[in-house]
């Protein structure tokens, strides 16, 4: 069985959905979420899934090797970045080549890079009337939002919508296909 491990910042609703979606397939696990936010809502997420949950500090993810530690032990087939708002250092993208997925809340390359997650980007869409956006998974790379392309998904942007109205088109569009891409990726390797 494929193994994943997901880094989420947040509420978790991808990280939980990527991990239901597996448990019933059965082709892969997440066995492991790792966050940076005590206070984040995928913790009680992981707890209830019964997950196994590890949180860090940016000392122990840019300083240290204690994440790349706890990613060895585990011997993922994929990372996830599922709502994980830091920049992924460089020894854990040198250790984890083209095996560390992302996924962004708008059509790369428009509206990426630093600063650029969640409601800012939905604000961002709105605010200069763009007509379409949509869902990007990419690799990651050294660079915010650069990362090769792997899937993108759009939905049309009203003229009514709002920043919140598009988020949730926009997580039903990544709640459909995060998983599947993810499915897809791992017959790969």
């Amino acid at each position: 069985m494929k193994k994943i491990v997901v880094f989420a910042s947040g509420s978790g609703s991808n990280a939980e959905r990527i991990a239901t979606y597996f448990a019933e397939k059965g082709s892969a696990k997440v066995c492991l979420i790792l966050c940076n936010n005590p206070q984040a809502g995928v913790l009680a997420r992981a707890k209830r899934l019964e997950i196994p949950s590890l949180v860090f500090d940016r000392q122990a993810f840019y300083k240290t090797n204690v994440v790349l530690d706890v990613l060895a032990t585990q011997q993922p087939d994929l990372i996830v970045l599922a709502g994980f708002l830091w920049k992924v250092p460089e020894n854990l993208i040198a250790a984890y080549p083209n095996r560390i997925l992302n996924i962004h809340p708008s059509l790369l390359p428009k509206y990426g890079g630093k600063g650029m997650y969640g409601d800012h980007v939905h604000q961002a869409v709105v605010t200069n009337s763009e007509k379409e956006s949509g869902i990007t998974i990419h690799f990651v790379n050294e660079h915010y939002d650069e990362g090769n392309i792997l899937f993108q998904a759009k939905t049309e942007v009203l003229p009514t919508d709002t920043a919140d109205t598009l988020a949730e088109k926009i997580h039903l569009l990544e709640y459909e296909h995060f998983p599947k891409v993810i499915e897809e990726w791992l017959k790969t390797c």
